[in-house]
């Protein structure tokens, strides 16, 4: 199922059972393997490859070149030969509109989900209970929560 609003550039590949939210744009040869779930909004780069039953959250972008074996947050930034999460998506929240104010709290959520303290069940809790508020990060938590069969993409070890 493909979207409205949707730009599949050239030799671009959909496989299988895939389910392509709207306005996502798709650039040249980037491909999807059987069975992902793609959000709205969202930007895969040129040469880029996701893995079969990887799921990607509305907003997020794939840098291109990389390869994508995680499930990757909303609002997320991926980028690598085997991606990770590089940070936010913060060119597409200003350009959709995102204010100043609700980015700065999206990256305060982030930095709290991916840091070091406890395990990533724990912060998961953790950001619920303290941003409960913002529609925006229930987005990321409720993502993180309905992990399927690979783990949410993460930052880089230090």
């Amino acid at each position: 199922v493909v979207g409205d609003h949707c730009l599949l550039m050239m030799s671009t590949h959909v496989a299988h059972d895939c389910v392509v939210g709207n306005h996502v744009i798709m650039a040249n040869n980037a491909t999807l393997g059987g069975h992902v779930t793609v959000g709205d909004h969202v930007l895969i780069g040129g040469l880029a490859a996701v893995h079969q039953f990887v799921r990607i959250g509305s907003f997020a972008v794939i840098g291109g070149m990389s390869g994508v074996e995680s499930d990757v947050i909303p609002y997320g930034r991926v980028k690598g030969e085997r991606a990770s999460l590089a940070g936010l998506n913060l060119v597409g929240l200003e350009r959709n509109g995102f204010d100043k104010e609700h980015i700065k709290l999206l990256q305060r959520a982030f930095y709290e989900l991916f840091g070091d303290d406890g395990t990533l069940d724990q912060r998961i809790e953790s950001v619920a209970q303290n941003f409960e508020s913002s529609a925006a990060v229930m987005q990321i938590i409720d993502f993180a929560r309905g992990k399927t069969k690979f783990p949410l993409c993460t930052p880089p070890k230090k």
